[in-house]
């Protein structure tokens, strides 16, 4: 049986075909459209790619179409956190009287012939695209871009399927653990009376002493509290933001930024509280905040509105409590976050991101633990 195709749909199925499989974009899902493909990749030369089948037949038409990409626009800035957002907007029919303006953030095209695409604003950006596009008519074509299309989403859900299913927390656990040993053999120790001496007896963070070559405490203090309440509000947090990341990032991965956070924090306290005694797992806590940030900006099309309206609140309110109130060593939580998003971006996040981001998060963190270091240790 043949299968006849008009010369619109075989251009989207081949447009569609090549900016999936060979570009790493997405469909996004627009209401109330019809004879159009919206494709997205935040990581793209173009955030958004629009296709459209409909005629165009006058500027006041054209005009509102590009106001409606606008808002389109708006909708997937506001879902991504994008800071800005450019569309390529290819038009199939459009008037000949109609003279196409590029406007900012949105390149229009009128796209004629795909089998020989010319458009300099398309060959600049996708230059492989002619040799890559499919040649096939008909059935042949549609069976090509479905299987294509296919696998490609097939692979991409295994992986993602990886990453968000529920999995054993291990890691969490134990540090939790830890911590209420920790405190209760201190409890018992100090026969309930929990003094300065007490927490420097089971490894509290002082400057002074870190110079003097008590390196262990840049670890332990972030085990030891200094209260029940103390150690509730820490393990509950810890329990909560933990338990997430784990999941996210794996056993190992989570263990190397709850660590090099917490060393990060020890050693931004004692550059700005340098006399002080300060305990608590906070500054580690605040380390897995900053890799849930980074972790979420790599995967912000699904956790574009935790991000937005929990995990950066969050943040950003206990970072002013540590201003206002007494008694908050926000010094170790500030050194925490940056640590934290700096060491996710050495360890990368699945599929999304690149070697050379890691190589680049590597060098930073290296120069970021040794600045530190050097302002410590030598300054």
């Amino acid at each position: 049986m043949a299968v006849l195709m008009n010369k619109k749909d075989e251009m989207i199925m081949r447009l569609v075909h090549y900016f999936i499989t060979e570009e790493n974009y997405s469909p996004i899902v627009v209401n109330g459209v019809k004879d159009e493909i919206w494709l997205q990749n935040q990581d793209g030369p173009y955030k958004i790619i629009r296709i459209n089948a409909n005629y165009i037949h006058n500027k006041e038409q054209y005009e509102v179409d590009l106001l409606k990409i606008r808002n389109v626009m708006h909708q997937v800035k506001r879902k991504t956190l994008a800071w800005s957002m450019n569309t390529l907007n290819i038009l199939l029919d459009v008037n000949e009287n109609v003279q196409l303006e590029n406007t900012k953030n949105i390149d229009s095209v009128n796209l004629k012939n795909v089998k020989q695409i010319k458009e300099k604003n398309i060959l600049e950006t996708f230059p492989d695209i002619n040799q890559k596009m499919l040649d096939e008519q008909g059935l042949d074509l549609m069976i090509d871009v479905t299987n294509d299309i296919n696998e490609k989403t097939e692979k991409e859900n295994k992986v993602y399927e990886s990453i968000f299913k529920p999995k054993k927390i291990v890691v969490t656990s134990i540090l939790i653990l830890i911590n209420v040993i920790v405190f209760f053999a201190m409890f018992a120790y100090s026969r309930a009376n929990i003094t300065g001496g007490a927490l420097l007896q089971f490894g509290a963070l002082n400057s002074v002493l870190v110079q003097n070559g008590q390196f262990w405490r840049l670890i332990t203090a972030g085990f030891v509290h200094s209260g029940i309440l103390h150690l509730l509000f820490n393990m509950y947090a810890l329990y909560l933001i933990g338990t997430q990341l784990e999941n996210f990032v794996g056993k190992w991965k989570f263990l190397l930024i709850y660590f090099f956070s917490m060393v990060s924090a020890s050693l931004m306290s004692c550059i700005f509280n340098p006399y002080s005694i300060s305990v608590g797992a906070s500054g580690a806590i605040f380390g897995l905040l900053g890799a849930l940030v980074y972790f979420g900006w790599h995967y912000r099309l699904y956790l574009g509105s935790i991000l937005r309206n929990q995990i950066i609140p969050i943040i950003v309110l206990n970072l002013v409590l540590g201003f206002l109130v007494s008694g908050i060593d926000n010094a170790a939580h500030i050194g925490g976050l940056i640590g934290g998003l700096l060491i996710s971006m050495a360890l990368g996040v699945q599929k999304t991101e690149d070697k050379q981001s890691r190589i680049n998060g590597i060098v930073v963190s290296v120069i970021y633990l040794v600045f530190l270091v050097y302002i410590v240790f030598f300054r």
